[in-house]
């Protein structure tokens, strides 16, 4: 358990004592967030903002996890999707950058290359020998998927990183919601350490877990310093994409793949909101929202960005604490 902590802390003052450096040399080299013309109007004061503050988080956490863990393949793997994510976000973020433009990479080949990151944790948790079944907590009954596992896979990792994309849209907002879930994850690695023996035969590859999911707390927390309102820097896709494949990896390695509905929950609401706005409009030629993804439709609604994002971390809180009840109790059928 002391790694875990330490991992965190280190994690989180890196973070924080890097930040101005950081933010410094994006302001530099004008690496500043493109605002889209059609976004709330107050969001214009943003353009400019130093972008690609995902970066931070990254580094941030690899540093701790590298030196804290035992590196075990479950730990491995999750890092591996984490930074994997982040580069494609980052290649998104280059792009706009570079074109002086809200629009990067094309969301086709941002698809093939999380399917080509999932190919690998497909290959990882097959070698592992991992169950191809999901657990249905309430009704107790474990659904076996065979191979349509794998495709669930890329649902959960393509899901995860296009949510917290969609929902970094107002300061603070994405990086709290985030690390309340990956408070929700650090937990549920603890808790299964801690049956399975702790100090003395516990499982290594939770403690791995619980290690990274504490690191990249930290980092986000450290990040969250400088992008709380009035945000000095935003994660960018780097960030959003690396914390969402994050999310999801954890779900992969802990066999919660239900629960990230709940632990994602801020985040598939976002996700949904868009989807209904742009059905609506299609088939019915009228819109749902006032703007989608629904944060805005609060902005426009006239909330302040402050009160819109504890509203959103309070129901983060709500849906994790629901979700971790649900682990604690059915612990036995998660744990296989």
């Amino acid at each position: 358990m002391v790694q875990v902590l330490l991992s965190g802390i280190v994690a989180m003052v890196v973070s924080i004592a890097l930040g101005p450096k950081f933010i410094a040399f994006l302001r530099t080299n004008e690496f500043g967030q493109q605002i889209r013309a059609e976004g709330p109007s107050g969001h214009l004061v943003k353009q400019g903002t130093p972008t690609m503050g995902g970066l931070l988080v990254m580094v941030s956490m690899a540093i701790p996890f590298l030196i804290f863990s035992g590196r075990t393949v479950q730990g491995l793997t999750v890092l591996f999707v984490t930074l994997a994510s982040a580069a494609v976000g980052f290649v998104d973020d280059w792009m706009k950058i570079t074109r002086r433009r809200s629009l990067g990479l094309a969301g086709r080949w941002k698809l093939v290359m999380l399917a080509l990151i999932t190919s690998v944790v497909g290959v990882v948790t097959y070698k592992q020998g991992f169950e191809t079944s999901v657990y249905l907590p309430l009704v107790d009954v474990n659904v076996q998927l065979s191979y349509f596992w794998y495709g669930l896979l890329f649902l959960m990792i393509a899901g995860a990183t296009n949510g917290v994309n969609l929902t970094d849209g107002l300061d603070g907002l994405a990086a709290g919601t985030v690390t309340i879930a990956l408070f929700t994850y650090t937990a549920i690695a603890v808790v299964a350490w801690i049956v399975s023996g702790g100090r003395t035969s516990g499982d290594p590859a939770s403690l791995d877990l619980a290690v990274l999911g504490a690191a990249l707390i930290g980092g986000s927390v450290g990040f969250l310093w400088f992008n709380a309102f009035p945000a000095q820097i935003f994660m960018g896709d780097t960030g959003s994409m690396g914390l969402g494949g994050a999310l999801a990896a954890f779900a992969i390695m802990t066999k919660t793949e239900l629960l990230l509905l709940l632990i994602g929950g801020v985040f598939l609401i976002e996700t949904m909101s868009v989807i209904l706005q742009v059905g609506s409009y299609r088939l019915l030629g009228r819109r749902v929202f006032l703007m989608a993804p629904i944060h805005h439709h609060f902005e426009m609604k006239a909330w302040s960005e402050a009160r819109i994002m504890v509203r959103f971390w309070i129901l983060a809180v709500i849906l994790c604490a629901c979700a971790f009840v649900l682990y604690y109790r059915f612990f036995e059928n998660f744990a296989g």
